[in-house]
């Protein structure tokens, strides 16, 4: 009897071979939270991986299959930023003009370049995003995976519309009926996420109503869509858990977080998404003037044209004027946002990984390297840092099945290090490639 592939080649059909690779001589750090593995191997066929564990127990895969030597290297799953705005903002000018699948492409290549895999764009999309994604996943990736929140809510003239390029973006509610309708236009485009603004931006602008907030919510829930929310303040995380929020969109800022917040997440099964201590830096580290410009691993992931602006005095004094409030966040809102994250972890709360990067100054890939730093300045340990950004993300957007640990059956997007970073969070910052579905990234 005719073989399955002869009878395909008779037919005049494309006789397809799966892509096989083999890394071996690594050292795994799985995210699962098990003990490093020396001396490992991954084989990974058609972007899955097949195998992984320890090299003297692989089996060879048949055929010739490429084989990549990495002695001496760190493997660790991909990182996951739950926090990013995709697209607005080019030569470090915020505007919806800026959202083409160029600028898009290129902000998803430097997440690449320093080991980020997948990112949730809260809030601030244009439409040709669900294409983006929509293209990603017919088939695999060779960039970081989209995953977006598509237009986000607040209410009227609500923060952030008054910022640089951010009117017309949000939609502006101001009944519930407008909330059902804006929801069903989200959920008509199959957003992975609702987004809220609730803030006033230290008494500047103008907050949500609560009830708007809980609409939002209750509507997505008839979709399945979780919701995620910007909040600053204690009272609003209380209220919005309250009402079954998914997720904070960023530490707690204003005041230490209490022991009725903590029992109410645990009980609700709610996160802190994202802890975004480098939102709070960005405020502050431009007024005293960006020392760290010249750090070679900035250098390396930013358009010289905006590293000379951040550098330059008439850009430091512009930010030291913009917003009056900036030694507060230096020396006071970052730092209550580092120890609520720790109390909250140490409870037990669930959190992830998030930066806010995307936004003018808030550089991509930089400072996803930093907020792991602040984070480690927390008191987290390099083992729950990489573990939040990688497992638990995963587990946040619900995709644990098919990422955020290296394990067999899932894709494999993966980063490959030159330094341990258990021994030092820092050590993420020696990216050497990056995978995204078995595909080449960076």
């Amino acid at each position: 009897m005719m073989s399955k592939a002869i009878w395909l080649l008779v037919a005049g059909a494309t006789l397809l071979t799966a892509e096989t690779r083999v890394f071996q001589g690594f050292t795994l750090i799985d995210g699962t939270g098990k003990a490093p593995l020396a001396d490992a191997a991954m084989v990974i066929t058609d972007g899955r991986i097949t195998y992984v564990g320890p090299k003297k127990s692989m089996k060879l895969p048949a055929g010739k299959p490429e084989v990549i030597e990495l002695a001496g290297k760190y493997v660790i799953p991909g990182l996951i930023n739950l926090h990013c705005h995709l697209g607005n903002t080019k030569r470090m000018a915020q505007d919806p003009k800026n959202f083409t699948r160029e600028n898009v492409n290129d902000q998803l290549k430097t997440y690449a370049k320093n080991g980020v895999t997948a990112v949730l764009s809260m809030g601030s999309d244009q439409p040709v995003i669900f294409d983006m994604r929509a293209e990603q996943r017919a088939g695999r990736p060779s960039l970081p995976r989209i995953y977006t929140a598509g237009r986000g809510f607040t209410g009227k003239n609500g923060y952030p519309t008054m910022a640089q390029g951010m009117k017309g973006v949000p939609y502006e509610v101001t009944t519930e009926q407008q909330v059902i309708d804006a929801v069903k236009t989200e959920a008509g485009h199959k957003v992975d996420m609702l987004k809220i603004w609730v803030d006033d931006h230290l008494g500047k602008e103008v907050k949500i109503p609560a009830n708007l907030s809980a609409a939002i919510i209750r509507e997505g829930k008839k979709y399945g869509i979780p919701t995620s929310a910007h909040i600053f303040y204690l009272s609003d995380a209380k209220q919005l858990v309250a009402a079954g929020l998914h997720g904070l969109g960023h530490s707690i800022r204003d005041v230490p977080v209490d022991d009725e917040l903590i029992k109410l997440m645990k009980q609700k099964g709610a996160w802190l998404s994202a802890t975004t201590l480098t939102r709070e830096y960005s405020v502050f580290t431009y007024a005293k003037g960006a020392k760290w410009a010249d750090d070679p691993w900035f250098v390396r992931s930013v358009d010289p044209a905006d590293r000379d602006t951040i550098k330059s005095p008439a850009y430091k004094q512009k930010m030291a004027a913009a917003d009056p409030h900036w030694p507060r966040y230096e020396n006071e809102f970052i730092e209550t946002a580092k120890k609520n994250l720790k109390k909250l972890a140490d409870a037990g709360v669930k959190f992830g990984f998030g930066t806010d990067t995307g936004p003018p100054a808030r550089f991509p890939g930089y400072f996803e390297h930093l907020e792991m730093e602040f984070m480690a300045d927390a008191g987290l340990t390099p083992a729950q840092i990489i573990g939040a950004a990688t497992k638990s993300s995963s587990e946040f957007l619900g995709v644990s099945k098919d990422m955020g640990t290296l394990e067999r059956g899932k894709w494999a997007d993966f980063v490959i290090l030159g330094k341990n970073p258990l021994e030092n969070i820092k050590n993420t910052r020696s990216v050497e490639q990056t995978w995204v579905a078995g595909n080449r990234a960076f």
